[in-house]
């Protein structure tokens, strides 16, 4: 049996934003359920993300440890950041991130999955990329500040990311998703196998 997520909108009788942040809202709907009676569903609204999990020669991957206020937690992590403008191109977008948080480059990109972080309570819509053939990025670093202004960098084996992840070590939902995947990927048939880097989004469509 194939299965497969599909497309679907059910009605919606009226719509109301009561919180709207530098970045993301609140959005409350009010949403006719198969039975015809309404439910109130909220949810953020969010421009959507994209992440890099960059692999180098080694097997390596590098990761970035960063400090999230809402968890209270460093975390390790993979470079990622949000889709800010409306339409972008989100291989773009993740070339910048890889860059601004690593000061590396990447010669081949592919898709490695597309998922949706938290659907019952953020339409966040999140890319997540195979970067390879990394390089040292030319000229000067770019200036990070706040919490950035404190990420440690590292490169570590794919097979210690796969194992954290199992022991319940790492949490970070882009990292976690990226690893296993890129693990499942070189057991199967290969990274060859993976999207081209600027295959279609529906959850966030954009112009190539």
């Amino acid at each position: 049996m194939t299965i497969k997520d599909t497309a679907e909108e059910w009605q919606v009788t009226a719509s109301r934003t009561p919180f709207v942040g530098n970045k993301t809202s609140v959005r409350t709907d009010d949403v006719v359920m198969p039975d015809g009676t309404v439910a109130h569903r909220d949810y953020q609204v969010h421009p959507g993300s994209v992440a890099v999990l960059a692999l180098d020669d080694a097997g390596r991957v590098l990761v970035i440890r960063q400090y999230r206020h809402p968890v209270r937690h460093k975390l390790w992590e993979i470079p990622a950041g949000l889709l800010d403008v409306p339409g972008e191109n989100p291989l773009h977008a993740a070339q910048r991130e890889l860059y601004e948080e690593a000061h590396v480059k990447a010669e081949d990109w592919r898709v490695l999955t597309d998922v949706y972080t938290t659907p019952g309570g953020c339409d966040e819509a999140v890319r997540v990329f195979l970067a390879r053939d990394l390089s040292e990025a030319e000229g000067e670093r770019f200036e990070v500040s706040e919490e950035e202004a404190d990420m440690e960098l590292a490169r570590i084996p794919l097979e210690e990311l796969v194992r954290g992840v199992l022991a319940g070590e790492l949490h970070n939902n882009c990292l976690v998703v990226g690893a296993l995947s890129l693990y499942t990927a070189l057991k199967g048939d290969g990274v060859d196998a993976l999207r081209p880097a600027e295959a279609p989004w529906p959850a966030r469509p954009f112009e190539v």
